[in-house]
């Protein structure tokens, strides 16, 4: 029998990030976390998982 792992896959970590930037009032954390989530979606067109999720945690980071 195998574990499943806990961990977000990629696509999902993505949709989260977006769907709390979408929810963030304007402002300078919002303009930040938007960096880190275009820089997200340019390592993830690449398939750099590894940077992709970096610059999520990143984004997430500059929301709270």
């Amino acid at each position: 029998m195998e574990a499943k792992s806990q961990m977000p896959t990629t696509n999902e970590k993505m949709k989260s990030v977006k769907a709390a930037w979408d929810k963030a009032p304007a402002g300078p954390k919002k303009d930040a976390a938007l960096k880190h989530y275009q820089a997200a979606e340019k390592a993830m067109a690449a398939k750099h998982d590894g940077e992709c999720s970096r610059e999520l945690d990143a984004a997430t980071k500059a929301l709270a």
